[in-house]
Order: structure tokens, then C-alpha cells, then sequence
């Protein structure tokens, strides 16, 4: 039995997908993992799984390179006759999935793990995009056997624009954690914040940065932590202009790396005040770390966190809401240990990767090994 994973980007298939990989080898299938470079092919080779390299621009928009993406997805797809297809992510859920139906493959599956940019901005080039990926989504779902999603929003979302057949969809609670990898860590003395994520609007950086220099203003000391990549994207904040608060001392920039857990246990909060998520990862991974969550109460966030009880949802855009629980965090700081605890057993409950990739399992109709 012969599986193949579409991944738009390396790091996230060793990264977010790799205890479904090896999840997967374990039912006795041999495993392909598409990626639009050699980064870290040795990661995932260390998975068990075999790499393609297929280049592809997750990013980009010219057609013709698009459409030559397809043509290599289905000439892998003819060459190796899998025996299921998982893409996620647009480009590899749209263009993926014509392929495979179109090279025989018997069972397809597609995974929308966050509706994005395109569909969370209203600028004119934001409308733009999600016209076309509108038009591209539908055709391309309707030939996936089965649709998932990370969060009930999106898919109520998409059934309500027609995309997708409600019979053929189903919910996942994100990609889980792995709760062996991300396990409770101490607190620092003093209270600190800290926001994982893409540099980018979206994800809700301006308000993030605002809010620290609000906090800032009573509470002079407070320790605001910022890890994730400027990509230099559409939505992105620019390097230079985060370099201002970087060097006034509003937030401690660490840049990207691929060994985060150390970092959870530098803070006593963590907050993504996005604007929409698949699920968010990162807050799982906190989450399994202990920490309260401070979350917008937003597609993707808000069935993450227990509101009151394993953190907050604020509003989304509101640096004001979002400020006010700071502070809150600040003047109790007993509370933190109380909410981590309750954070972590909301996790383990409900995130925690095994649970998540049985599921997966299911919905990809993979057999395990006899």
C-alpha cells in the first residue's frame, strides 16, 4: 500500500505532520512526502517516509506555474499509483486533488487547515484571490472523497459558499500535539507574554505590538515575547518597521526556529490574537506546556480555549480587550498556574495528537496492518 502527502512547505510536514506520517507506516503503507524544495529533506527521510521534490510558489499567482505543478503532481501520481492522497493547504488541496482523481487515484482527501488570508482580509487584492480560489476550490473539492477541516467554522463557511458537498466533510481538532515532545514546564518570576506566529497582520501582530506598549505604559517591567518569521508576504509586517518596537524595548524578537518548546517555558501567557485559524497550533503547544491562553474569539481560537478558565477570548482587532487581560495576568499572578493546569487538561482531553490522528486515520481510510 503506497500513501502520498502533498505538503505546500517542508517544514510543516516533519514539523505539524510528522506523527501522522509515522502513524501511517506503522498501518504498513509506504509513504511519499511532496515538497517544493530540498530544505530539510533529511527530516522528513528521518520519518521513514520517501521524498519528492515538486517545486511550487504556495504564494504565488501565475497560472502557468500552477498548472505545471499539476502536470508533475499527476505524473507522480501515474508514475507511483497511490493508493491514497492527502494534500493540505490551498495549492496542494486544489491542484492536488485534480490530479489525483484525474491519474485513478482511489481514495483522495483534502484538508483545508485554515481558510487564510484570502478569505480573512477585505482588500481589494484579498477579494481578488478569494474569487479565484473560490473558483479553483470548487471543482477541486467535489473531486476529494473526503473534505476536513480544523475548526466547524470553515467548514460551515465553505458549505455555505457552495465549495463543498456537506455529506463529504469532516472536523478534526487541528493537527493535535504531541504531548511526549510538549510536556508542563516551569514558570518564569516574573510574568511574561509571549506570541508564536508569522509575522503578519492576519495573525494579529499590530495588535499584539500595541497591546504590549499599552501594558507598558502602567506596567514598565513587563516581558513581551515575540518568535515567528517576517516573510516579506502579502499581510506581512516589514522587518524595519517591527525594528521600532524592537529597539524601544516593547518586544523580545527571537526571528524563526525549529525547536520552539524551550520558549513556551520563558513565559507565563501565551496570546494569538489572529484574525482566523485552521486550529492554532502554536496555542496547542502551549496549551500541553501549561500556560493559560489569551485567544481571539475567532474561527480556530475560540474552541481552543475554555473562556475564563484556561485563559481569555478578546475580541479580534482590539489591542484595548486585549491590553485589559494582560494586565488582568499581572494583577493575579496566582491565577496563572491555576488556568495552565486547567489549560493543559483541556488538552489532553481534547488535542492530543493520538486522539487527533486516529481520526485522520478514519477519514483517510487507511487500513492498519493485519
Amino acid at each position: 500500500m503506497k500513501f502520498i502527502l502533498v505538503s505546500p512547505k517542508n517544514r510543516t510536514a516533519y514539523n505539524f505532520r510528522g506523527d501522522l506520517i509515522r502513524e501511517i507506516i506503522a498501518c504498513g503503507y509506504e509513504v511519499i512526502v511532496t515538497g517544493p524544495n530540498r530544505d530539510n529533506v533529511d527530516k522528513i527521510e528521518a520519518l521513514g517516509a520517501r521524498f519528492v521534490e515538486i517545486p511550487m510558489d504556495k504564494n504565488g499567482v501565475n497560472p502557468f506555474a500552477d498548472l505545471q505543478y499539476m502536470r508533475a503532481l499527476y505524473k507522480l501520481f501515474c508514475a507511483e499509483k497511490p493508493d491514497a492522497v492527502l494534500g493540505y493547504t490551498s495549492k496542494p488541496v486544489i491542484y492536488g486533488s485534480l490530479a489525483a482523481k484525474r491519474a485513478g487515484v482511489p481514495n483522495v482527501t483534502a484538508m483545508i487547515t485554515g481558510l487564510g488570508y484570502a478569505f480573512t482580509q477585505k482588500t481589494a487584492k484579498a477579494r481578488a484571490i478569494r474569487a479565484v480560489m473560490s473558483l479553483l476550490y470548487k471543482p477541486a473539492l467535489k473531486k476529494a472523497d473526503t473534505v476536513i477541516f480544523q475548526n466547524p467554522d470553515d467548514r460551515d463557511e465553505t458549505i455555505r459558499l457552495k465549495l463543498v458537498d456537506a455529506e463529504k466533510c469532516r472536523v478534526v481538532n487541528g493537527s493535535g500535539v504531541n504531548m511526549e515532545r510538549f510536556k508542563p514546564l516551569p514558570y518564569p518570576e516574573k510574568v511574561t507574554f509571549f506570541m508564536l506566529a508569522r509575522v503578519m497582520y492576519a495573525k494579529g501582530i499590530r495588535e499584539y505590538l500595541r497591546a504590549a506598549e499599552l501594558v507598558h505604559e502602567k506596567y514598565p517591567d513587563t516581558k513581551f515575547m515575540l518568535l515567528g518569521a517576517c516573510e516579506g508576504i502579502q499581510d506581512s509586517i516589514s522587518r524595519e518597521a517591527l525594528q521600532r518596537y524592537i529597539d524601544d524595548g516593547t518586544i523580545v524578537y527571537y526571528g524563526e526556529t525549529d525547536n520552539v518548546a524551550p520558549y513556551y517555558g520563558e513565559c507565563s501567557v501565551f496570546v494569538l490574537p489572529s484574525y482566523r485559524e485552521g486550529t492554532g497550533r502554536v496555542i496547542l503547544e502551549a496549551m500541553a506546556t501549561e500556560r493559560p491562553i489569551i485567544a481571539t474569539d475567532v474561527a480556530g481560537c475560540r474552541e481552543t480555549v475554555r473562556d475564563g478558565i484556561t485563559g481569555f477570548l478578546v475580541p479580534a482587532k482590539d489591542s484595548e480587550a486585549l491590553a485589559e487581560k494582560m494586565i488582568w495576568f499581572i494583577e493575579h499572578p496566582e491565577k496563572i498556574p491555576e488556568m495552565g493546569k486547567a489549560s493543559l487538561e483541556y488538552c489532553k482531553e481534547k488535542y492530543d495528537v493520538r486522539k487527533v490522528n486516529a481520526n485522520m486515520l478514519k477519514f483517510c481510510r487507511i487500513q492498519p496492518a493485519q
